[in-house]
Parts: structure tokens; sequence; C-alpha cells
């Protein structure tokens, strides 16, 4: 576990997956540290896709592969390649391994750093290759609420009219879904939402939300510019609830199963990085 800190902030973060495993805040943890009994992550990197895939399955160049849901990362034990009091770089690099189910060579970077109240957080993808790449990434942090989620509010920059996606299996329908939201920057969470699985949102205009508890302000803010969608994850009855950003998003049913087809997919050149930021701020 590599720990970094500030005169505000402390982070843990396991190697395992370069995962982030707590944030704390003057003695006030903000991130869910996992249980077994109900989920035993705590904010797993998603790479190379998002979500599952069609049967998990995909075809590339006529050649198919299997992956598992959200991609193998998480699973990884990173190299720590640098490493301050407030700094830290995680690498993982393809392998024979990870050539079985992604036919790639790439080195993935997880770069986190603090400043002030904040902690920035920075996907790499660098293509090693001589042809492009093609894959996903996204973030999976889920905030403690030991209240309940029923207390908090996701609260938006904009104004937002949102409609969720709704899952057939393990894709989601392109021509159903479901409102949740409409000319409001106030989103209320109830568990009843998450019956359904999960809020799957492709048309949000913010680049960044606060999840806040209505009745003790206690709040964090996510910053996510690089996201074109953003999700909502919560097991009913569970206290968090999981504030994702990606750049990618769950197979579309009736799509094709070529990964260079796949809607939202990210083609990286030969010898080109790709980077994706989102951070974490408390607010006081």
């Amino acid at each position: 576990m590599i720990t970094l800190k500030n005169d505000l902030i402390t982070v843990k973060i396991n190697k395992l997956g370069a995962e982030l495993k707590s944030l704390n805040f003057q003695g006030t943890e903000y991130i869910w540290t996992g249980s077994p009994e109900v989920w035993d992550g705590s904010a797993p990197i998603l790479f190379p896709i998002c979500s599952s895939l069609k049967e998990n399955r995909y075809t590339y160049c006529g050649k198919e592969y299997h992956m598992y849901p959200h991609g193998y990362v998480k699973d990884k034990m990173f190299e720590v390649e640098s490493a301050t009091d407030t700094r830290a770089v995680f690498l993982h690099r393809s392998d024979e391994e990870t050539k079985k189910l992604y036919p790639f060579d790439y080195e993935f970077r997880a770069i986190f750093e603090l400043n002030n109240n904040s902690l920035d957080i920075a996907y790499e993808v660098k293509n090693l290759g001589d042809s492009t790449i093609y894959f996903n990434t996204g973030a999976h942090e889920a905030y403690y609420t030991p209240e309940g989620i029923e207390d908090y509010d996701v609260i938006f920059d904009t104004e937002e009219t949102l409609n969720t996606y709704l899952l057939c299996g393990p894709v989601i329908s392109d021509k159903y879904t479901m409102p949740i939201l409409k000319d409001s920057r106030v989103l209320p969470l109830y568990d009843k939402y998450f019956m359904l699985d999960t809020l799957i949102f492709k048309d949000v205009k913010s680049k960044g939300a606060v999840l806040r508890n209505r009745k003790t302000g206690r709040a964090v803010r996510v910053d996510f510019p690089d996201a074109p969608y953003f999700m909502l994850w919560h097991m009913v009855g569970a206290p968090y609830i999981c504030l994702e950003p990606w750049n990618g998003i769950c197979e579309i049913e009736g799509s094709s199963y070529d990964i260079t087809e796949k809607e939202g997919i990210t083609s990286v050149s030969a010898g080109e990085t790709f980077n994706f930021r989102h951070s974490i701020t408390v607010i006081e």
C-alpha cells in the first residue's frame, strides 16, 4: 500500500490494480474501503474496456478475444514507478498474458497527486506498437455514505435533462430509456433507481458534480473534464455510491463484435499517448 499525505488529506493506494482504497480528510473517510460481505472494491480502474461486452467477447482483425467486465488492469499488480509524499505514479505494461485477452503493446500509468484538499488522478495509455490501438478507460470510485444514499444529492454544474439507458443483460438498449432528471441541477438519490443496476448517462453537459448530504452538508466534488459518459452505481442498501466518469460506454444492443466499431471507442496511433483526467475535492 502506498500512502500520500499533506496537511489535509491522507490517501492510500493499493499496488494491486493501482486502486484508491482510502481518502481521509481530517479524520473523515470519503471512500468506501470495501467489504467482502457487500462489495470488496473501492475504486477499480477500468481498462481496456468499460462495462461488459456481448457474451464477454470481441473481434479484432477477424480474430476473437474474450474480455472480463471492466477489463483486467484492476487485477494486475502495478509497479510503483515513482513516489513522493504527495505524488505517485503506478505503471502496468502489456505482456504475453495480457495479449491473450487484448493483442496490443502499451504502457498504462495511473498518476495520483494531492493538491490542497484535492486528489488529481490521471490515466495515461501509451501505444508501444506499430499500429493503432483501441480501448476505453474510466474511474469507478465508491464514495462512503454511512447514513445511506437517500440522504444524498448529486448536484451537477449545470441544469440537466437526463435519461438512463436501460440494460438488457450486459448490453444497453439504444431505443429504451427512463427519465431521471428534467431541467434541474439536483438529482436526489433513491435506492429504487438501482433496482435497475446502473444509471447510465450519455448526454451529461456538466463536467463536474458534487455529492452532498443534504442534512449534514458533508460533500465531495468530482471533476471529469475528459469524460463523455457518466455513471452512477450502487448496491441497494449498501453505504456507498459510485460516481463514474468514463470515456467509453456499455456495449450497445445490436452492435457488431468488432472492437474498432464499438460506440465511444478510443483509438490511439502508434507512439502516441492518451490522457484521461478526473479529480476528487473534499468540500469543507
